[in-house]
């Protein structure tokens, strides 16, 4: 398995990953995407985001939102804290910008798929909507065999229209879907990268496991978000991926930065993917210079908010940790 640091060597526009696992749309006609013209401080030449590399710049991606889940976007640099295994570092970078992406999309093409994916189409299109005109994207389908159908190309109709044409069938190869999206990643032209995963299941028909991913995705520079469209009816004998399904998907997401948007009404699929897209792009970079070890370990980071004691309670959601740059 390939292995990354999380360590970054210069000063960086954030590298985030967003794992989209999707579902198709029977739809005939592929749906017409306008992208969104970003702001024209978000055009300007981003630091680049360079991992494994003898710098002690650490990039964490920090999302902030009201208990409601709204997105909080008028913090300063001094409303942040970060320790690093314990240890308080000082903030040295601090950006909040609408950078472009370099994004994976991963769609899931199982059989289980069948009665969900005109709404998965639809949310396709609605994320696309959020995507400014500098974005890429790259297309990973999975069912009994996962596989890169779309390489990097920031025409969005492209994937949507593929989509469209996709049909459904057999199982659920989730994790070696992850694995193909993180090698094809390191082709990405931007420094900020996000895997988005759409998908009603969990595994169960991969060659590699869930703890294999687990670490791959640790060691990388990619963020994972997921839209779980789950079945609500989960018994004892449900197929053991059914019942892990949300559980991994959650965690996954959490450890990286990223977020899982639980879907449960699929007519609220297309909204919920504009959220994401919207989430997506309404993120702080915080970076510090560790001061701790070269050891090539796991460094646990935490980040806490410094407010006043009556403001109204927010909450921070951010990548756990990183692997330190060894000797």
């Amino acid at each position: 398995m390939p292995r990354s640091s999380l360590t970054v060597t210069s000063l960086a526009a954030l590298s985030c990953s967003v794992l989209l696992v999707a579902a198709s749309s029977f739809a005939q006609t592929p749906a017409i995407i306008t992208p969104r013209v970003p702001p024209a401080a978000s055009l300007r030449t981003q630091p680049a985001a360079i991992l494994r590399s003898d710098s002690s710049l650490v990039i964490i991606p920090v999302w902030v939102s009201t208990a409601s889940g709204a997105s909080v976007t008028t913090l300063a640099r001094e409303d942040f804290r970060i320790a690093d295994e314990n240890a308080d570092q000082p903030i040295s970078y601090f950006v909040k910008d609408d950078a472009p992406l370099s994004i994976g999309l991963l769609f899931d093409l199982s059989g289980s798929m069948k009665n969900k994916m005109v709404q998965a189409s639809q949310a396709v299109a609605e994320f696309f909507k959020t995507a400014n005109t500098e974005d890429e994207f790259f297309l990973v389908e999975f069912n009994d065999r996962a596989k890169l159908t779309v390489r990097f190309t920031r025409d969005s109709g492209e994937i949507a229209g593929r989509i469209g044409r996709a049909r459904p069938f057999g199982r659920t190869s989730l994790f070696d879907a992850i694995d193909i999206a993180l090698k094809q990643m390191k082709k990405a032209k931007h420094a900020r990268k996000a895997l988005v995963i759409v998908s009603d299941g969990g595994d169960n028909w991969s060659r590699h496991t869930a703890r294999e991913i687990r670490r791959t995705l640790l060691e990388s520079d990619v963020q994972l978000y997921a839209m779980g469209i789950f079945d609500k009816e989960i018994t004892a004998k449900s197929p053991i991926e059914t019942k892990r399904g949300p559980g991994l998907l959650e965690d996954l997401a959490a450890e990286t930065g990223g977020r899982e948007y639980p879907v449960d009404d699929l007519s609220e699929l297309p909204a919920i993917s504009a959220r994401l897209g919207s989430d997506l792009r309404n993120e702080y970079l915080l970076g510090y210079y560790a001061s701790g070890p070269r050891d090539g370990k796991y460094h646990h980071v935490r980040v806490t908010l410094a407010l006043p004691q009556k403001s109204a309670p927010l909450r921070a959601n951010y990548r756990r940790g990183y692997y330190a740059a060894s000797n």
